[in-house]
């Protein structure tokens, strides 16, 4: 396994920096009178997962750091999942879609908790 250099290597912060793109590119289609709501409500949060993942790289020094920041992170990705919830709900995307893109956090979640239970396998030790 080679070493790491950037947080833009790791397989989870690409996963959720595709998937903010593709929340994206798919909300521009949402009505005009959600821009200030859930438009705005899932870009942020889904675009937060993946800068909450650099943050969290930047800090991995220090141990506890490291994990609030993945922790934020987690959090950021369950709320995008709920904010697609509404989306499909409100049937502003398709059941392909939201079955695509909440698969595809549950797979984010999944990588976030395991750094989270393995922080030390990912932060700088003082040797």
């Amino acid at each position: 396994m080679s070493k790491i250099i950037s947080h833009k290597e790791l397989k989870v912060f690409q996963l959720s920096f595709e998937a903010a793109m593709q929340i994206f590119e798919i909300s521009k289609s949402f009505p005009s009178e959600e821009k200030y709501s859930l438009t705005d409500q899932i870009r942020r949060s889904s675009r937060s997962v993946s800068g909450n993942i650099a943050e969290a790289w930047r800090k991995r020094r220090y141990e506890k750091s490291f994990v609030a920041k993945l922790s934020d992170s987690e959090g950021e990705a369950a709320e995008t999942q709920v904010w697609l919830d509404y989306s499909f709900a409100c049937k502003y995307i398709n059941e392909e879609i939201y079955n695509e893109l909440y698969a595809k956090y549950d797979h984010i979640l999944a990588m976030l908790v395991k750094m989270i239970f393995n922080p030390k396998q990912w932060t700088l030790s003082k040797k």
